[in-house]
């Protein structure tokens, strides 16, 4: 069987600082490994519908910012699959198949689904659309038989609904679709990078990103307004990490080699975290620290989405021939999906030959 990876992003905005940890650093790691047959890398343009059906063109002028996200990390066109998600309308005819396998309570006990739906107040009025977007993403996983699904911790409980579906189908069916394994980081930080301003999870609608395109101006400032230790007041006072976003941002970037360079003080991050929460260091040497980490990621990534926005129309045409290629993709498995449920009529000529000589023709 071949090895295949599946993942994407809703463009929703542009990428930031936990999608890199979360997925996009792996991703560019996994296409350059060799290990792996097909990649395939999607921009869920369809599924930031479910939410934003009252504003398309934020959906549509974030496509393209997604796009020079992924060629600025590193994805590469010529060893992974990019595409849009609305131009492989086989993966729509495919979730509509998989709607009949799950039900309406347990996608309702998906936590991910429950936590998105508070998050929107979808409580009173939940679209459809969204309810049922989880199912939607398992016919994304399945119709390019994605073995592997590189996914932040917040999207574990979809990929075992979509191992549900697998299950279901193959075993109603007989064995057509693949079975996905979620990868997790491996960094336990870089599961879920908390914003700038310490909640749990980094996010666009709570404005506490930075983003991959931030300035470095941009970058250092939203670094020092970071929330710390609120006990920590005083230089000499002993500090505290839990919660304290610069050292969890440590954690997730930085290496000995930074404190080499930026700060030979220190011979590594334990010590520094050592020294803080005895007293005597402040928060501003810690802040300053991080802002040279996140430059060294940062600035390389920032000159080649640079290059690719000269070139706009370059970009488009790599979508459109990574979409084309999805979608021949996903046209086979939909006709394989179409002949193990017997509603590939025109095709099965058995079944022609069945009823001309049961009405003897």
């Amino acid at each position: 069987m071949e090895k295949v990876i599946l993942t994407g992003d809703r463009p929703t905005g542009k990428l930031h600082l936990g999608h890199f940890v979360g997925s996009l650093k792996r991703r560019v790691e996994l296409q350059n490994s060799g290990e792996f047959d097909k990649i395939f890398v999607m921009i869920a343009d369809a599924q930031a519908l479910t939410d934003n059906a009252d504003n398309p063109e934020k959906v549509r002028q974030n496509v393209i910012e997604v796009a020079l996200d992924y060629l600025s990390v590193g994805i590469d066109p010529a060893k992974t699959t990019i595409f849009i998600q609305s131009q492989v309308p086989e993966l729509t005819e495919l979730a509509f198949y998989y709607m009949n396998l799950v039900s309406v309570a347990r996608v309702q006990r998906n936590p991910t689904v429950k936590t998105e739906i508070k998050m929107r107040n979808f409580e009173q009025s939940i679209p459809v659309g969204f309810f049922c977007y989880p199912v939607s993403q398992a016919s994304d996983i399945t119709a390019f038989k994605a073995t592997v699904v590189p996914v932040g911790e917040d999207q574990a409980p979809m990929i075992e609904l979509t191992r549900e579906i697998v299950t279901r189908f193959n075993h109603i069916y007989g064995d057509t679709l693949a079975m996905p394994e979620i990868m997790l980081p491996e960094n336990q930080v870089c599961m879920r990078l908390p914003g700038t301003d310490g909640q749990a999870k980094m996010s666009k609608s709570l404005g506490n990103c930075i983003y991959l395109s931030d300035t470095a101006k941009e970058v250092a400032k939203k670094v020092k307004s970071m929330y710390t230790d609120p006990q920590h007041l005083n230089i000499s006072d002993p500090g505290h990490l839990e919660g304290n976003c610069p050292f969890i941002y440590l954690d997730a970037f930085s290496n000995d080699g930074h404190f080499e360079k930026y700060l030979p003080e220190y011979k590594n991050l334990q010590e520094l975290k050592d020294h803080y929460t005895r007293g005597g260091l402040g928060d501003g040497t810690v802040k300053k620290f991080l802002i040279n980490v996140l430059e060294e990621t940062l600035a390389p990534i920032r000159e080649r989405r640079k290059e690719w926005e000269q070139n706009i129309p370059a970009v488009y045409d790599i979508l459109k021939e990574g979409s084309e290629k999805a979608r021949e993709v996903a046209a086979k498995t939909l006709d394989e999906v179409r002949a193990a449920m017997k509603i590939n009529y025109f095709d099965d000529l058995d079944l022609v030959k069945e009823q001309s000589k049961k009405y003897g023709n």
